[in-house]
């Protein structure tokens, strides 16, 4: 079978792990199941010299930027940097002339926004590294940003968010192309999970939000995390911290940036969510650990939340034991 071509964008600063994460997944699929077709992965560079990367490593491409030329068998992938807002006009320009004849546009960390001003993202969604996200938003109004999945698919253009988030895309655009069985060999072999669903938040609950600067909700949101098959309603988590329902709902949101009943269901979901990929526990018991009084309880967070039911989600992404 013919081989797919990987085309990857090199720049000095760029994210190295933005690049060798997909292009190990890449390589690692054609190596693992030559007889399905591979992958022909091809960097290049604006001059076709040497690159250094953000970390200090240099990488050595193929060829020169200037003379590649994406058709519609080519996966275009643009990794992310630590000067991606310095616009080298050379790479805007070429993405610009060029970047919409690639088969598929596949973009890593703030790779996003060398896509974005280029103008490949205009009226699509897409996605980037959260912390850029804001900026996104505000400098391509023409944009939809998502800030919370770690991938966004919006037709032939695919964009992620930061760092490991290009290997889930990898290994779903793998799955694409060779199948399931292919990109779960590819997972095992690179020890990651096969494979957070696109929607997933980019970081956990914890992460999202931010630590409360006053002791007593600090202690709460511990609280809130040792034990999400409590009591967590406002009432009681006001009690605690020795605040009236109102006042603390009020502190709460404007120390952590969320509400309480939202950080909760985060707290929650991400909860249940770890019990389905490593547990061999029922719903209905993971949804009493959890806090959520009925299998139906929960199964609407999921939804809400992820975009699928729990079962869907410990059938995709759940350990062997859990099957």
């Amino acid at each position: 079978m013919p081989l797919r071509d990987v085309l990857v964008v090199l720049y000095d600063g760029v994210q190295s792990l933005d690049v060798t994460g997909p292009v190990e997944v890449f390589d690692g699929a054609g190596r693992c199941r030559p007889d399905d077709g591979g992958y022909a992965v091809r960097t290049v560079s604006p001059g076709g010299g040497p690159v250094r990367t953000g970390s200090g490593l240099t990488l050595v491409p193929d060829g020169d930027l200037e003379g590649a030329r994406p058709g519609p068998g080519t996966t275009l992938l643009v990794p992310g940097g630590r000067r991606t807002g310095d616009f080298d006009p050379r790479i805007t320009d070429w993405l610009r002339a060029h970047g919409g004849r690639a088969g598929r546009l596949v973009s890593v960390c703030t790779g996003g926004l060398l896509l974005a001003e280029a103008g490949l993202l205009d009226g699509r969604r897409a996605t980037t590294h959260w912390s850029v996200c804001e900026r996104m938003a505000r400098r391509y109004p023409r944009v939809t940003v998502e800030p919370d999945p770690i991938y966004v698919r919006d037709g032939p253009v695919a964009t992620s968010a930061g760092v490991t988030a290009g290997i889930d895309l990898a290994l779903a655009l793998v799955e694409e192309d060779l199948g399931r069985d292919v990109a779960l060999l590819i997972a095992r072999h690179l020890v990651v999970f096969l494979r957070r669903p696109g929607n997933q938040a980019q970081f956990s609950a914890h992460l999202a939000a931010q630590t409360a600067r006053r002791e007593p909700l600090r202690e709460v949101q511990h609280w809130i995390t040792e034990n999400p098959g409590g009591d967590l309603s406002v009432e009681a988590l006001a009690a605690r911290a020795a605040l009236s329902p109102r006042h603390f709902a009020r502190a709460f949101q404007a120390e952590t940036g969320v509400t309480p009943g939202r950080y909760v269901e985060r707290v929650r979901v991400e909860h249940a969510r770890r019990l389905l990929e490593e547990s061999g526990e029922g719903v209905a018991r993971i949804s009493r650990a959890c806090g959520y009084g009925t299998p139906e309880a929960l199964r609407r967070a999921f939804v809400r939340t992820l975009g699928q039911p729990p079962s869907e989600y410990r059938r995709r992404f759940g350990s062997p034991a859990a099957e």
